[in-house]
């Protein structure tokens, strides 16, 4: 298994930070489309991710700044 140090982590972290900031745009640029096409309940379904992964992206957040 491979050696995690500190430096190794803060660029994991900064890496999935980046990676869920990502996801949640497309989630959000998605949403209006999804409502506008008619599936409402999908649109509310991926709002509702994009708010669970926001709350992802904190806890990430969290992570990194513990290691300062």
């Amino acid at each position: 298994m491979e050696e995690i140090n500190r430096d190794k982590l803060k660029h994991l972290l900064g890496h999935w930070i980046e990676h869920n900031e990502n996801h949640c745009e497309s989630f959000e640029n998605w949403i209006p489309q999804l409502e506008d096409a008619g599936f409402q309940q999908a649109a509310e379904y991926v709002s509702a991710a994009s708010s669970e992964m926001e709350q992802s992206t904190d806890m990430l957040r969290k992570a990194l700044e513990s290691l300062e």
